[in-house]
């Protein structure tokens, strides 16, 4: 799946141009906050959530941003991946 990257959004879009998946993060005063995850229905537990988080933090982290996230799928993602990136 291809990601296309917007300022403050990364999105995947299918062929007929149907939104497929999506996250949207605003940033204020130097935070980016995750509020927005979407993945269509025929493409759920195959892992697009997750491949959203990893773009939108990395792309926010580019920036020179902090990562905040209000969306309640980011805030799982993020305490679970932060917990496993300080154990190592």
């Amino acid at each position: 799946m291809e990601f296309h990257h917007e300022r403050n959004r990364i999105y995947a879009a299918g062929p007929e141009g149907a939104l497929l998946a999506e996250i949207t993060f605003p940033e204020k005063e130097g935070v980016a906050v995750i509020d927005r995850t979407f993945v269509h229905e025929s493409l759920r537990g195959q892992g697009v959530a997750g491949k959203l988080m990893e773009e939108a933090v990395a792309a926010i982290e580019a920036q020179g941003w902090k990562v905040g996230a209000s969306c309640s799928y980011a805030v799982s993602w993020l305490e679970k991946h932060t917990r496993q990136e300080k154990k190592t």
